[in-house]
């Protein structure tokens, strides 16, 4: 399963993915910016474009950064549940996969 990959795909606003990418690549080099906890491991990116785009992410480590899912402000309650989900999920295999 690739939720975050599944959503941005679906974005037909090219500017939009572009913003994204750009974020992300800020993310990538450090750069958290525009970011808040939204609880339980899950922290939120929020991209001022459009309908208000937000990644969500759980981070490894100080630099390991796992990109959860993605939505909008209009899906924001759900994708946070779904993003602190997959975070849940990926903590209970990484801590089997150590077992």
């Amino acid at each position: 399963s690739r939720p975050f990959f599944d959503w941005f795909d679906a974005i037909r606003d090219e500017w939009a993915q572009a913003r994204i990418l750009v974020r992300l690549d800020r993310v990538r080099l450090g750069n958290l910016g525009d970011c808040a906890s939204v609880g339980e491991g899950v922290k939120e990116l929020r991209i001022d474009y459009g309908p208000g785009y937000r990644v969500y992410f759980g981070q490894v480590g100080a630099t390991i950064v796992l990109l959860l899912c993605g939505g909008d402000k209009r899906t924001q309650t759900r994708d946070i549940r779904n993003a602190k989900a997959y975070w849940k999920d990926y903590k209970r295999r990484a801590n089997h996969a150590s077992e």
